[in-house]
């Protein structure tokens, strides 16, 4: 699983250079995750995610009290969830994820933003085969045998568990999301982070100029205020 570490992490890295722009994606997730389920969290397992993302990411406390409030609002906006997906240049397969309350201004500014940055918008699901959706909680281990915790989680759906750098990742299919959730929540096993992944099969190796051509694109797309994810196949 070292491969899916490698992209989670540079995709961390980047992210953590745009605090901005990270506490913005996180207030329309919790946004969503209020309109979804309501704006209590204990009720809410989406929002207990999202609240713990948001900390884990250094969101003021107050910052995430106002969210909740705004997203409980009945004149609040309504985001919706769109994903889009297009070739970079040298082909390299790119997938946006978006949360936009004008789904019209998100595709003009993404399409754009590709055909500027020689790619091109595709149609949705050409290139979802490329990559295998995976969900990844980051979890305190202290006090755990982590053997005995993967035959625990096994039934849940785990699938692996990856130990690097300090950090305890669990693995599952993206489908098997609440299973896991709840799997550890009945556990009480403390869940720091989730990070829903695109992890690529493949990866295209560019040099370091054609890599900054696509990277280019990348920013460019990753700097839109309704875009929430950015998933690529070149190699880190």
């Amino acid at each position: 699983m070292g491969r899916a570490f490698e992209f989670r992490k540079a995709r961390k890295m980047k992210r953590w250079g745009k605090m901005a722009v990270t506490f913005t994606r996180i207030g329309r997730e919790i946004a969503m995750s209020v309109k979804q389920g309501g704006p209590d969290p204990d009720n809410n397992p989406r929002l207990r995610v999202a609240i713990q993302n948001a900390k884990s990411e250094n969101m003021p406390k107050d910052r995430i009290d106002a969210a909740i409030q705004r997203a409980a609002n009945k004149d609040a906006k309504d985001y919706q969830e769109q994903v889009y997906e297009g070739k970079g240049p040298y082909n390299v397969c790119i997938i946006v994820e978006t949360a936009t309350d004008n789904p019209t201004r998100t595709v003009a500014n993404l399409r754009l933003a590709f055909n500027r940055n020689n790619g091109e918008l595709g149609k949705t699901g050409s290139l979802d085969f490329i990559f295998d959706r995976k969900c990844i909680f980051k979890i305190d281990p202290t006090g755990l045998n982590i053997e005995d915790l993967e035959l625990q989680l096994i039934d849940y759906g785990l699938e692996e568990i990856e130990q690097e750098e300090g950090e305890t990742l669990l693995y599952s299919h993206f489908s098997d999301f609440g299973n896991m959730q709840k799997g550890l929540e009945s556990l009480k096993i403390p869940i720091l982070s989730v990070d829903k992944e695109r992890i690529p099969n493949t990866t295209i190796e560019l040099t370091s100029e054609k890599a900054e051509e696509v990277n280019k694109l990348i920013d460019r797309l990753e700097e839109d205020e309704d875009v929430q994810n950015v998933f690529h196949n070149l190699k880190s």
